[in-house]
């Protein structure tokens, strides 16, 4: 952690420098998860050509290998820079709700750099944002995240404890934001949907925050002006009155944020494994 924390300090254009070679290393040399990469590029946009998913896939891991960069910098930043960094528009959208003391939930995907999000969303808003994560598994790392992600009043929340926690906090003006874009475990509740051209499985527990809390859902697209600039736009894609069940929710997400991904493709993970089993045929 100490050595996370030291590496946070050096300017960005140094550690932009690092991991351009590390950039090389990955997808050149080693070919990390490469065949992967370029067959969900392939399977998801099937009239682009071999160089056309080739040149998304190379633009896709530079661009993980800035985030590198930048979640380590999102340890030491400071806000004013963040904020000449990082421009969230139309965050007027979001008033009527706030002022009148209710949650609103906030989807993004794994686009652009989702940390920087989370902390610029922070200093914009100056109201807590309960963030869910996954705890990784090298207990150094996690800290440095947790308190990265806890910067400027952020309230990362594991995943297992969520929607208690949530629930706990379900009165007064909070954001509770989600990455909705990752993928359940075959055992778990789950919406299927067409996504980017195939069979894809959606947590459900987005949809089922938004109804509880009876709370608008808003989608947070970001794309990268530059390297180490961004721009998010917000646009609600549901609010309430809510019927009991069902996952038009999680649906309207699916169809924006496929959207998103189709203008800006290269800044999507493609390395992820988003469809890493087969919609049953009873689905």
């Amino acid at each position: 952690m100490i050595f996370l924390k030291l590496l946070s300090r050096l300017p960005l254009r140094v550690l932009y420098a690092l991991t351009d070679v590390l950039y090389v290393i990955i997808y050149h040399i080693w070919g990390f998860r490469r065949p992967l990469s370029l067959a969900n590029i392939r399977n998801s946009f099937p009239d682009k050509t071999p160089v056309e998913v080739e040149k998304i896939a190379a633009r896709s891991y530079r661009n993980a290998c800035n985030l590198i960069a930048e979640v380590l910098k999102g340890s030491a930043i400071d806000a004013a820079d963040l904020r000449k960094r990082v421009q969230i528009n139309n965050l007027s959208l979001l008033e009527p709700w706030i002022t009148s003391g209710q949650p609103v939930v906030l989807l993004a995907s794994h686009h652009c750099n989702w940390e920087w999000l989370l902390l610029a969303s922070c200093i914009e808003l100056g109201i807590s944002v309960d963030a869910v994560y996954k705890p990784l598994r090298v207990a150094a790392v996690d800290r440095f995240m947790l308190e990265s992600r806890s910067r400027f009043g952020g309230n990362p929340i594991p995943v297992k404890n969520f929607l208690v926690e949530v629930m706990k906090r379900r009165k007064g003006a909070r954001i509770i934001a989600l990455v909705a874009d990752q993928t359940p475990l075959a055992s778990e509740e789950k919406h299927w949907t067409r996504f980017l051209s195939q069979d894809t499985a959606f947590f459900v527990g987005a949809d089922k925050i938004a109804r509880m809390l009876r709370a608008p859902v808003i989608f947070v697209g970001m794309h990268r002006v530059r390297r180490g600039y961004y721009e998010a736009n917000l646009q609600l894609i549901s609010e309430p009155p809510y019927s009991r069940d069902g996952a038009d929710i999680i649906e309207r997400y699916a169809r924006v944020a496929e959207l998103h991904i189709s203008a800006y493709p290269a800044d999507w993970l493609w390395m992820y494994r988003k469809w890493k089993y087969r919609k049953p045929l009873y689905a």
